[in-house]
């Protein structure tokens, strides 16, 4: 059978899923900035902010899952239209809540609704984008992660509530649900994506015309045929372990630094910013290169990378190699999250693709939330050195993991 030409994604399509990722990172970085000033108004502890994660949390899990399952009954469109609307909603009741239970019942609101638009734009990406797209869609969560701490600064520095700033970024996002409820017929055809084909031996450049992730026409499959995949909870566990080196570095590295090196808050703030800004330089930079080189080659050096990375954080010795690990970890890691969900067709069959990329998306959430908080456990036990030793075991596991579950072709559809 003739291979299935490259069917270049919409323009207009393109730029919805960008912004849409960058709505997924405001939230994150608005909170960070306005919680002391949310729970003096509110008149709450600073560890309540924990309660609003864990709603947060569980809400990303519930609706990752599921987003997965009812892709095919809702359409990508209607799905992406009702769950940026529920993320609006959620945020109109930040800027209005009297008090933290209200809170409480928002942040699951906008869990439920971001688990979905991260879910339901991954697997369209999936059999839509190729590889340059998907990873530059997943750099734009990262600008919304940096954006949204300026947006609160900004409010509070003119003498503005807080609540201004979750009311801008719910506006924001009732545009946002606006421009997918306009564009809902747009998003019914998946053209094929450009990396959906596998690198060549020896990880050279991919001369082949790329096969569909996606087949236009697919067999209903059942939801238990899916569940008994070997690589769907393979890979579910490599999204898992992927997320907690990304959120454990960059959420302890600061201590080590301080704590461990000796060196100043200033220097360590800057170290850590480094990291995060060579994950979002790394997505754009490496989205070029893995259309030229394959992404089965760029994913195998990603992770060898990031192992390398880990082994310099590990290694006692001056700030600076510790510095240079991070940045390392950083680079390295940027494209592993976009080219896993860009393959997941290849690893379990096109007709599972989409509920397998909801579970791995609902992995990601918990491996985020419950490992680094395991670091941490380690280290109030141990040292700070730890995190080092710890981010290595994690890079080695997520080495095996990949390879255990590209070993084989699946044998579904």
């Amino acid at each position: 059978m003739a291979p299935v030409p490259v069917a270049r994604p919409r323009a207009s399509l393109l730029l919805l899923a960008y912004l849409a990722f960058v709505s997924l990172g405001l939230p994150d970085g608005l909170i960070g900035v306005g919680w002391p000033s949310m729970r003096r108004d509110l008149g709450v502890p600073t560890e309540a902010v924990g309660l609003l994660l864990f709603a947060g949390t569980t809400g990303y899990l519930t609706s990752s899952v599921l987003a997965g399952f009812t892709l095919a009954r809702l359409g990508v469109g209607r799905l992406l239209a009702v769950s940026t609307l529920l993320a609006s909603l959620a945020l109109t009741g930040y800027a209005s809540a009297p008090h933290l239970t209200m809170l409480i019942g928002c942040a699951l609101m906008l869990g439920l609704g971001s688990g979905a638009i991260d879910s339901g734009l991954n697997a369209y990406a999936a059999g839509a984008f190729g590889p340059r797209h998907m990873n530059w869609m997943h750099a734009f969560f990262g600008l919304g992660v940096a954006i949204g701490p300026l947006i609160m600064t900004g409010v509070l520095s003119v003498g503005l509530s807080w609540r201004w700033g979750y009311g801008s970024v719910a506006a924001a996002q009732l545009a946002l649900a606006l421009a997918f409820a306009l564009t809902v017929r747009a998003w019914r055809d998946r053209g094929p994506a450009a990396a959906s084909a596998p690198a060549p031996p020896g990880g050279g450049p991919d001369t082949t015309t790329p096969v569909p992730a996606v087949a236009p026409t697919l067999a209903p499959v059942r939801v238990r045929d899916t569940l008994r995949l070997p690589a769907a909870w393979l890979g579910a566990l490599a999204f898992a372990v992927y997320v907690a080196i990304e959120v454990a570095a960059g959420l302890w590295a600061f201590l080590l630094l301080t704590e461990g090196r000796g060196v100043s808050a200033a220097v360590a703030g800057g170290a850590v910013s480094a990291y995060w800004g060579s994950l979002f330089v790394g997505r754009v930079v490496q989205g070029v290169v893995a259309e030229r080189l394959g992404t089965a080659g760029i994913l195998r050096g990603s992770l060898l990378g990031m192992a390398v990375g880990a082994a310099l954080v590990a290694v006692p010795g001056p700030a600076w190699l510790a510095v240079a690990g991070l940045v390392v970890i950083g680079f390295a890691a940027a494209p592993v999250f976009p080219l896993l969900t860009l393959t997941t067709a290849e690893r379990v069959g096109a007709a599972h693709a989409d509920r397998v990329i909801g579970l791995q998306i609902g992995a990601a959430g918990l491996g985020a939330a419950l490992v680094p908080a395991g670091v941490g456990v380690l280290i109030s036990r141990t040292s700070v050195e730890a995190l080092g030793p710890a981010l290595l075991v994690l890079a080695v596991v997520l080495l095996i993991v990949h390879a255990t579950g590209t070993r084989r072709p699946p044998s579904v559809a």
